[in-house]
């Protein structure tokens, strides 16, 4: 198979894709102002090609941060994309377009991968989705869009999640999730006086959260909001860990990008050596595929800030060029199979 990724800087479509030819499956990574006219002039260049779309910034060698950003997989690739509705009350309403695709595509965990791009309540979405894909192994990679907005088949939705199964005709695909945090101390909390629907932490072991948070790191409110790119909180998954950003100080009480449950277990992490972490993906990803025809991956938008001020995200990009073909987009919350997580990366690699 092969990776196109075209973009403009100034919003551009017609620039974007210039040098695209018979691509089987299209991605959109537009911004705010265009997106309704990119969907549109994308489904009126390839009629017919699946294709899903979402606001948020792309990247190759360089960030698009406000123009738009195509990523197409051609040459040996079949697809399907869809659109799961009513994400916020009743996904599983439509999970029989999900069941219908993966039985129209065939495929298993050895060459078939499902991205998607979600308008939001992530977690509930991916719960719905996974417990379809698993039934045949299928991994997820995908991210959280801007805005609310995303796009399947030259269609806007809103309160939606765009899809897309693909299957590689020539080889394998795997997928991938970095974490650059560890453990700080042997804190552990019980979390308590949640709001599920607004993401509220509450309390910590039967303290206030924002206290808990600033007796340990001795952070003012204002550097709560900075210092979780050093020290994200993390949700005990197995031998997994998931890790939650803060967001905002609200009261006593901490308000996070993903959701917290009255009696999670929850640890501290704090940053680890980053480019050290990240030498060892590519190492991880050469050794499990020596032949590598493209890398698609999602990268918060919390670590482009952090790769950001450190002066690192140019460094980032000719890192993982190593890899060959890399490119992604910019998400406001990660997903990996049925887990939705905060300040990662996850990719999936196609041989």
């Amino acid at each position: 198979m092969k990776q196109f990724f075209g973009m403009s800087q100034r919003g551009n479509l017609n620039e974007a894709l210039q040098g695209l030819y018979n691509p089987q499956f299209i991605m959109l990574l537009s911004n705010s102002d265009q997106f309704e006219e990119h969907v549109a002039a994308l489904e009126g260049h390839f009629p017919g090609v699946p294709s899903i779309g979402c606001i948020g910034m792309s990247y190759q060698a360089d960030i698009v941060e406000h123009g738009v950003g195509v990523v197409a997989f051609s040459d040996g690739v079949t697809a399907a994309a869809n659109v799961l509705e009513q994400v916020s009350t009743m996904p599983v309403k439509y999970i029989q377009r999900l069941e219908k695709d993966m039985q129209g595509l065939g495929g298993s965990s050895r060459d078939t991968v499902c991205i998607d791009f979600c308008s939001g309540n992530d977690a509930c979405v991916l719960t719905t989705i996974y417990t379809a894909l698993r039934k045949r192994g299928i991994s997820l990679v995908g991210g959280t869009s801007d805005q609310g907005r995303v796009s399947a088949n030259g269609r806007i939705y809103q309160d939606a999640v765009a899809y897309a199964l693909v299957r590689n005709q020539n080889g394998r695909v795997k997928t991938y999730k970095e974490n650059i945090y560890h453990q700080l101390g042997n804190y552990r909390f019980v979390a308590s006086n949640t709001d599920r629907a607004n993401y509220i932490l509450g309390a910590l072991n039967g303290k206030s959260a924002k206290q808990v948070y600033q007796d340990i790191l001795h952070v003012t409110d204002q550097e709560i909001l900075t210092r979780t790119f050093q020290n994200p909180f993390g949700k005990l998954n197995g031998d997994d860990t998931c890790i939650i950003s803060i967001k905002e100080v609200q009261g006593s009480a901490l308000a996070c990008f993903r959701q917290v449950n009255d009696s999670d277990v929850l640890i501290l992490l704090e940053l680890g050596d980053y480019r050290a972490i990240v030498q060892d993906t590519i190492r991880q990803i050469t050794q499990d595929f020596p032949r590598r025809s493209a890398v698609f991956s999602v990268n918060c938008l919390f670590r482009y800030k952090l790769f950001s001020e450190q002066g690192y995200m140019r460094n980032y990009l000719h890192d993982m060029a190593a890899l060959g073909n890399h490119v992604g987009f910019v998400g406001y919350g990660e997903h990996y199979n049925n887990r939705f997580v905060n300040q990662s990366m996850t990719c999936v690699v196609f041989e």
